[in-house]
């Protein structure tokens, strides 16, 4: 529904390969950050994730949720303020993910940082806390979601985590 009005075409969703995401209907809180903010996720995802944020600690690796579950219609203002700002769609793009189509949708994502890192830059991958969720986040079930050259098109995100469960849903890699 947001596509056309943003300029979206299903064209530019289909070259990408991008696969819709039904927005979740079952959230609880995984982590509430120091502003206060309630960073939902479904109750599988939430559990892992902390589970996998003490087994970090334990390591010697603090991590937060910098952002969780996102509406479809939140995801369209993300977007509607980019295009205000005067970016191109195609640019967006590499950015966003389309209202429906964000991972964040399906209440398994989390978008992570850890003190003293810059919240959604690259640089993250040179943490400590990177490496360790290189190695140990498949454990609990977490997986980059968009490694360098995807083959969604979106920049390498090493801050952007999925969670991902056989009996809930496929491994889309």
């Amino acid at each position: 529904m947001y596509l056309t009005t943003l300029g979206i075409s299903s064209e530019l969703i289909t070259a990408r390969g991008l696969r819709e995401c039904e927005e979740a209907s079952s959230l609880e809180s995984a982590e509430v950050g120091t502003d206060g903010r309630d960073h939902q996720l479904i109750p599988a995802a939430a559990e892992a994730w902390r589970c996998l944020k003490a087994a970090a600690l334990v390591d010697g690796n603090a991590l937060f949720i910098v952002s969780a579950f996102r509406s479809i219609d939140r995801q369209a203002e993300i977007v509607r303020r980019k295009l205000e700002a005067g970016m191109a769609v195609e640019e967006i793009l590499t950015v966003c993910a389309p209202p429906g189509f964000s991972e964040h949708h399906t209440g398994r994502a989390v978008d992570v940082s850890t003190p003293g890192s810059h919240s959604l830059e690259v640089e993250f991958d040179q943490t400590t806390a990177y490496a360790w969720l290189t190695k140990r986040a498949a454990e609990f079930g977490y997986y980059l979601s968009y490694p360098t050259n995807n083959r969604w098109g979106y920049q390498y995100e090493p801050w952007h985590w999925c969670f991902y469960d056989s009996k809930l849903i496929a491994w889309p890699l």
